[in-house]
């Protein structure tokens, strides 16, 4: 977990859409915690790739939401960027046109695929999983 988030109790997660109403369905379906043994969520929206880009250089970031249907850059173009160039990058999660484009998203290195329409409850447990091996790989104990 990062230091900002072990300090307010609280995870961050960043949802970029250049659509706010993609933004605000995110952010509803997920509400203040997705799962109730995970701590409360701390949203970072942003509508262009060089805000995203500003808050993960930044770190502090637990798990980034990033539209593939956002123009005009992609979340999938944007989540391969930042496997590459950030070190230890958290989670990344990318919402996808259609179900049948799961297979784009491979190329984005993504952990986890969401599709539109939004389901709640299938973004609720995707986002769970990923933010659960998010706090369980920040207990571990160094010598």
């Amino acid at each position: 977990m990062s230091a900002s988030s072990t300090a307010h109790g609280s995870l961050k997660v960043l949802v970029y859409s250049s659509n706010s109403l993609t933004r605000r369905s995110v952010t509803t379906a997920l509400g203040r915690r997705p799962a109730p043994e995970l701590p409360q969520l701390e949203y970072i929206e942003c509508a262009t790739e060089p805000a995203v880009i500003k808050h993960m250089d930044a770190g502090g970031i637990d798990l980034a939401i990033l539209d593939g249907e956002a123009v005009p850059s992609g979340g999938m173009g944007i989540a391969r960027q930042m496997r590459d160039e950030i070190h230890k990058c958290p989670p990344l999660m990318v919402l996808i046109g259609r179900p049948q484009d799961a297979w784009l998203a491979t190329w984005s290195r993504a952990d986890a695929v969401v599709s539109h329409p939004l389901d709640p409850l299938v973004l609720a447990e995707s986002v769970a999983a990923l933010l659960r091996q998010r706090v369980a790989g920040s207990t571990t104990v160094t010598a």
